[in-house]
């Protein structure tokens, strides 16, 4: 691989870990704020946090895919966002997701994947927990925080077309 290739896949590594740490960040200070903590404050457990359709969710990830029809894929790589939002989707539909499939959802090499699901796992992003009925098997799912934050943003951008 040429130093030049190098470079760019330094930087390019370098932007997109960037962008998760302000992701993180924004994920924890929308998760913060009072109105959410009071929802889901001892003694108020019957409250829910913001409802977010799974069409939606579904939706934008179709939306993501397709790009890929008319750009290069490594264009619009974003395997923290994707991950994300296979997850959020997983949950809205009670099911939950493996580490090998989320690999695939982050659309891209799975050793590149696995970085971005510990980096996520480091940030207090995602949740691995192992399979107690296959030692193999490790599942993964959304902190508490990362899941409010992801609903509120859902909340907060209503119909929006997103991509």
């Amino acid at each position: 691989m040429s130093a030049h290739i190098k470079d760019l896949n330094s930087d390019h590594l370098r932007r997109l870990s960037g962008e998760v740490s302000r992701l993180a960040n924004e994920l924890s200070r929308l998760s913060t704020d009072q109105d959410l903590d009071a929802q889901w404050a001892p003694g108020r457990q019957t409250e829910k946090p913001p409802e977010v359709p799974v069409e939606t969710v579904a939706a934008v990830i179709r939306a993501r895919r397709l790009r890929e029809r008319y750009f290069a894929d490594t264009l619009f790589a974003d395997p923290a966002w994707d991950m994300m939002l296979d997850l959020l989707k997983a949950e809205l539909s009670g099911q939950r997701v493996s580490v090998s499939s989320l690999c695939a959802a982050a659309a891209v090499p799975p050793t590149t994947a696995l970085r971005w699901l510990k980096t996520l796992v480091e940030q207090g992003l995602l949740i691995r927990t192992n399979d107690p009925l296959d030692g193999r098997r490790v599942y993964v799912e959304l902190s508490r925080d990362a899941s409010l934050g992801l609903r509120r943003y859902f909340s907060q951008i209503g119909n929006a077309p997103l991509a």
